[in-house]
């Protein structure tokens, strides 16, 4: 299968080109990037593959079936729309979009045209994530009453005044940056329940002083440039209730407190499970009377690869994965609903 990589920054190297490299059933023809020397640094890079600027250069070569969009979030959905439209299939990375209006088109042209429309919410192929949404399956935990979400770090705003600081390009901060990942593994995990009301707070305050942020170090860093724009979330907070669970959360890039808090509380009413974000996870519960907790050990594979392996399965074979825009929408709707509520002051009620 003929595929192509439109964006070829940090996630298209380190996941999207490699997996389709590892998948046999995949050649990429294309690498598309508007910065000419990037495209072609991939195709020098891989060995494979012609460099191209104009994404609909490659919408046009009918031997292209399928296109990983790994752009920023602003153009996410013109270059899936177009894809779609065009005949191809589509990975999109997450998010969706910068807003749900924007996630919902995005729908809304899948419906019509039936090709492929995956999101890249690459955590429902991790294989602890998939251990613990068997878990909850099975029953193991119980009646799952409250989630508890933290994603939080100390000073770690990602490339300062850059495309992820932008509201205009990424839609928002640490919330659509980080907590879209963190969300979509509980909706997952549970089942996707619909939302019932949202609450929730963003704050921008450490980051607003560019040239005076302290830091350590910064993912994605760059030297400020004038006209540079920081108008995003760097922390949030909030509460959502669904027909499933109640989900709480603390998010933030930048925080004036120095620790890590980077996990997920799954709390059911026979057990519960804290997931360490990327890593492994404990089960608390009890049994013969006594309290018990044990770590799972098991192998892992990498959760990219999984991902895109998939996503080629999925074409040839019409499955609908759980990373299909119908269930990423509903993601998509809850973040929105954040935002909502810390710009209005008060609680959204969306059932």
């Amino acid at each position: 299968m003929k595929v192509a990589v439109i964006g070829c920054g940090t996630i298209a190297n380190s996941a999207h080109i490699p997996s389709y490299l590892n998948n046999s059933e995949a050649e990429i023809k294309y690498f598309c990037d508007i910065i000419p020397e990037r495209a072609q640094a991939a195709v020098e890079k891989y060995g494979c593959g012609t460099a191209v600027v104009d994404y609909h250069d490659v919408l046009a070569d009918p031997e292209i079936e399928a296109v990983s969009v790994c752009t920023p979030n602003n153009v996410h959905p013109t270059i899936a729309i177009d894809a779609l439209r065009a005949g191809k299939n589509v990975l999109c990375e997450k998010p969706a979009a910068r807003t749900y209006a924007e996630a919902q088109e995005m729908q809304k042209v899948q419906h019509e045209t039936g090709k492929v429309l995956n999101i890249g919410v690459v955590n429902r192929f991790n294989d602890s994530v998939n251990r613990i949404k068997e878990y909850i399956d099975q029953g193991k935990l119980g009646n799952i009453h409250h989630v508890y979400v933290s994603f939080r770090a100390h000073r770690s705003i990602p490339g300062l005044g850059g495309d992820f600081t932008n509201k205009a390009v990424a839609g928002g901060g640490v919330l659509i940056d980080w907590g879209v990942h963190y969300l979509d593994i509980v909706m997952y995990c549970c089942g996707d329940p619909s939302i019932k009301t949202v609450t929730g707070e963003t704050f921008c305050k450490l980051g607003k002083d560019m040239k005076n942020y302290v830091y350590t170090n910064m993912w994605a860093e760059r030297e400020l440039k004038d006209g540079d724009v920081y108008d995003v979330d760097d922390s949030v907070t909030g509460m959502i209730r669904t027909s499933g669970p109640v989900i709480t959360l603390n998010g933030a890039w930048a925080q004036n407190i120095g620790e890590e808090e980077q996990y997920i509380d799954f709390m059911g009413d026979k057990g519960g499970i804290r997931l360490r974000y990327g890593k492994d996870f404990t089960v608390f519960t009890t049994e013969n009377g006594a309290l018990i907790n044990y770590t799972p050990q098991f192998q892992t594979k990498y959760m990219f690869q999984n991902e895109i392996d998939a996503f080629i399965d999925c074409i040839k074979t019409g499955k609908k994965l759980p990373s299909h825009i119908d269930t990423v929408a509903i993601t998509a709707k809850m973040m929105q609903a954040i935002y909502d509520s810390a710009e209005q002051h008060r609680e959204i009620v969306l059932e």
